[in-house]
């Protein structure tokens, strides 16, 4: 029997809702209760748009869940509080969660993998840098201290045998830069399209600089967590269809939350995605096949049991 979903409840009219509890219960009556407090990134990403979406979902749907957006520099520092407990759920990279995995053991686990990042790298489209190797000695914004894009670029750099004058901006100060002339490119990672990185399009000519070149030797150096990904030409105003590289997304939390708690984060998600879609598109792309793909993280109890409900 197909199951009624938490939107299919809020559809079917008050009535439906205003038994208690109901919409906040897993599918064996568990409460999903406690607070959530979302670690994301800048407000000009995709983390926050996605995680603020997450809350608002959590707030019409799990009644006893007491749902917050923490703004942050975004994975390093997104898995770092979920170890420390300053943060309950994070947005982070493939490699970011793999890196603390090893450094931290059996204490992290996922409720689905989202959807693929792409490493763009933004220069002006008047200047002369047309290859990542033009950028030796440049300034170049690598990303904010703390965040998935700082660690990434830095890699890409090493492995491409590249050396620039690092600047450790975030990506609001990046577009900032970079429209002022104080940096001549910026590193960032984050889903299509970047809204920060769209609207500086609008107005200010840029280009991407390809990376096949450095896709191979990433995953030669630090593994298979990154893949070819193109930035189609119609992504962004004025620049042409360009390689990249692409690196899953995750939300990740500790192993010791609740299980119902899990559930019910991990069935917004599916139940919630046409919502969450219309913050951005990247929630459209959660696919459930792709989505218990976590390496090398374990997925959480409570969003296994969920994906093993749903071929029931």
């Amino acid at each position: 029997m197909r199951r009624r979903t938490l939107l299919g409840l809020a559809a079917a009219g008050p009535a439906a809702l205003a038994l208690p509890g109901l919409a906040g219960c897993d599918d064996d009556g568990a409460e999903a209760t406690g607070d959530l407090r979302i670690a994301t990134g800048s407000p000009g990403a995709v983390y926050y748009r996605y995680g603020t979406a997450i809350a608002e979902l959590c707030k019409r749907y799990l009644p006893n869940v007491h749902a917050s957006v923490l703004t942050t520099a975004a994975s390093q520092y997104n898995v770092q509080s979920v170890l420390d407990g300053t943060a309950d759920v994070a947005f982070t990279q493939a490699d970011i969660a793999a890196d603390n995995e090893q450094s931290h053991p059996k204490q992290l686990c996922a409720l689905a993998r989202l959807y693929d990042d792409h490493i763009h790298v933004v220069v002006a489209a008047a200047s002369r840098i047309r290859r990542l190797q033009d950028l030796t000695g440049r300034k170049v914004s690598i990303g904010a201290e703390g965040s998935g894009t700082a660690i990434t670029a830095a890699r890409v750099l090493e492995v491409s045998h590249v050396t620039v004058d690092a600047q450790p901006l975030g990506l609001d100060d990046s577009v900032k830069a970079l429209r002022a002339g104080t940096i001549d490119a910026f590193f960032f990672s984050g889903g299509l399209p970047v809204a920060a990185i769209a609207d500086l399009a609008r107005t200010f000519p840029i280009a991407l600089l390809p990376l096949e070149e450095s896709v191979q030797l990433l995953r030669g150096e630090y593994g298979d967590y990154y893949a070819e990904r193109v930035v189609p030409a119609s992504t962004y105003t004025g620049i042409t269809a360009t390689v990249a590289i692409g690196i899953a997304n995750y939300l990740v939390v500790r192993l010791s939350m609740s299980e119902p708690l899990a559930y019910g984060v991990t069935r917004l998600l599916f139940e919630g995605r046409d919502e969450l879609a219309k913050a951005h598109q990247a929630a459209a792309r959660l696919n459930i096949r792709s989505a218990i793909s976590t390496p090398p993280l374990p997925l959480h109890p409570g969003a296994i049991r969920y994906y093993r409900d749903q071929k029931a």
